[in-house]
């Protein structure tokens, strides 16, 4: 690990101003991506500020009848609560299928959303990765590619968003709070906060140098049922094959994409009366393989339905 500098911020304008004035600083609070990307020479920050101690770990009702969760709100602390877990059981579903208990102890609302690729070739830094090393090229695209992008995927990048809770929060209409280097604040929808590879697939997410996450806001529970169901070769320690996150009318696709996937083809066909099968079918029209990751596009065909009936009735027993 190289050397780096550090600072506790005393509040959230603090932080970002550090960050505004600091060169190659990033923000930690937990940690649990940030320090082995470090460890394994991958991220290189030259300041570290931390802002796990905020106070932005609060679950608060909104006056629109939804929940307000702070930024450094542990996962094990969101999937706990008796407000999500009664309003929104799909998030906690989402939070409890994405890692040990161990890691949602330290692991926090916006860290989890700023997580990075679990791509193998990312990871080893003796192999070619454009979202590592822009210009050297995607080793997966010819590689070991069988985890990889079925939606959205570029020539120069074929990796997938890993978090479950993401997925969640697509299809609940979550919405982001942050907090810029000016120290103007914003608000825009969660599915707008990823980006897709194109050219850049190392510029993650819409978030500009210095930005901090400080609020996930999610809207009044949706009518209907919650389900999400996710595959993995083995039931823990393990990356996701394929996820579903299923919102009253709403679908979100998970490590099918470089970010969170809302399936708005497939909403769209289930509105105007198809079935689930059809209306997933829609939606997989848009999909493209690798070699070796083509087995996911039955993968989500039969996932989909599945998790939809799961909701449907869940919906009858609320």
């Amino acid at each position: 690990m190289r050397a780096f500098t550090y600072e506790r911020a005393a509040d959230a304008q603090a932080a970002v101003k550090a960050a505004a004035e600091t060169p190659n600083a990033k923000f930690i609070a937990g940690g649990t991506n940030l320090l082995d990307l470090m460890k394994l020479e991958i991220e290189h920050p030259a300041h570290l500020i931390d802002v796990a101690r905020l106070p932005l770990a609060a679950i608060e009702e909104t006056p629109e009848g939804g929940l307000r969760i702070g930024a450094m709100a542990t996962n094990s602390h969101v999937a706990a609560d008796a407000r999500v877990r009664a309003r929104y059981p799909v998030l906690t579903q989402a939070i409890v299928a994405g890692g040990s208990g161990q890691l949602r102890n330290k692991a926090t609302t916006g860290g989890n959303l700023l997580q990075r690729t679990r791509c193998a070739y990312f990871y080893d830094t003796t192999k070619p990765c454009n979202k590592r090393a822009p210009g050297s090229g995607c080793g997966a695209l010819e590689g070991l590619n069988r985890n990889s992008a079925i939606f959205g995927a570029s020539h120069a990048c074929i990796a997938t968003h890993p978090s479950d809770m993401a997925v969640a929060l697509v299809a609940l209409d979550a919405t982001v709070e942050t907090l810029s280097p000016s120290g103007a604040a914003r608000s825009f929808p969660l599915m707008e906060l990823h980006r897709l590879p194109g050219e850049t697939p190392d510029i993650e997410t819409h978030l500009v140098p210095g930005e901090l996450i400080t609020a996930v806001v999610l809207p009044p529970a949706p009518e209907g049922g919650q389900m999400y169901r996710k595959v993995r070769d083995r039931a823990s320690y393990a990356a996701g094959l394929a996820s579903v996150a299923v919102a009253g009318g709403r679908i979100a696709l998970g490590a099918v994409a470089h970010k969170p996937w809302r399936a708005a083809d497939a909403e769209a066909a289930l509105a105007s009366g198809a079935s689930a099968d059809e209306a997933i079918g829609r939606e997989l029209e848009g999909a493209g393989e690798n070699g070796r990751n083509g087995f996911k596009i039955n993968l989500v065909r039969r996932l989909v339905p599945a998790a939809l009936a799961e909701a449907r009735e869940q919906g009858r027993g609320a």
